[in-house]
């Protein structure tokens, strides 16, 4: 024990430094690596993405317990959240927030009756669409724009969802890789409090595909 406590007095400068860290990473911000293709094209398998922690809380590092509360998800934000359903992190985006009546025919999307508008991109570097090949296109309803990918292979395939409501106190969360996703459609809606931030950018992305190369053009880029 003693020679446990001589060490820490050793390096003091050094153990309050990691601990600091440790405190911000849990309370302010903090980077995840994404393993699965559920957010493609928007994130990539093998992203590093920056997670602003106190988006919507100044939480009591190392819980879920709100000490400030500064803002609630609003639909088009990526948000990461501790899912006691999934029994994992996940990274999805915000659908529906409470209130709103969402529905999906055919896989496009409806929010409060209001029908999303498509319009085709070209997206490239996606891995999958080699043995998966998919199509692309620009979500548009409201204010809320951005990609999501569709499976050719699934296409013609009944993927109606809903219409359901909201309930307070609850999100409705997608992937928008939307033909390969556990989100809303399978786990039902998402607590407030397992949201635990909001991801705003690329920090470092390497390909697992391609021996864990970096992809230089995604360094830092921001998420839509």
């Amino acid at each position: 024990m003693r020679a446990v406590l001589g060490l820490i007095s050793r390096n003091k400068g050094f153990v309050t430094f990691m601990l600091c860290m440790v405190i911000f990473r849990s309370a302010i911000a903090d980077w995840n690596v994404v393993p699965t293709g559920s957010m493609q094209p928007t994130i990539r398998i093998g992203d590093r993405i920056l997670v602003d922690k106190a988006a919507y809380d100044v939480r009591v590092p190392f819980t879920h317990i709100s000490l400030i509360h500064r803002a609630d998800p609003q639909r088009g934000d990526i948000v990461v959240l501790d899912s006691a359903g999934a029994n994992e992190r996940l990274v999805k985006r915000v659908i529906g927030v409470p209130g709103d009546e969402i529905a999906l025919q055919q896989n496009h999307l409806y929010i409060n009756g209001q029908p999303a508008s498509y319009e085709p991109i070209a997206v490239q570097g996606i891995r999958d669409d080699r043995e998966d090949p998919a199509r692309y296109a620009m979500e548009n309803v409201g204010a809320m724009h951005h990609p999501v990918r569709w499976s050719i292979a699934q296409a013609g395939h009944s993927n109606d969802f809903g219409p359901v409501t909201v309930p307070a106190g609850q999100y409705l969360l997608l992937g928008d890789n939307r033909d390969n996703s556990a989100d809303s459609r399978y786990f039902g809606f998402f607590p407030r409090h397992e949201i635990t931030g909001r991801a705003t950018r690329v920090a470092v992305s390497l390909d697992p595909g391609n021996h864990y190369l970096p992809r230089n053009d995604r360094w830092g880029a921001a998420l839509q």
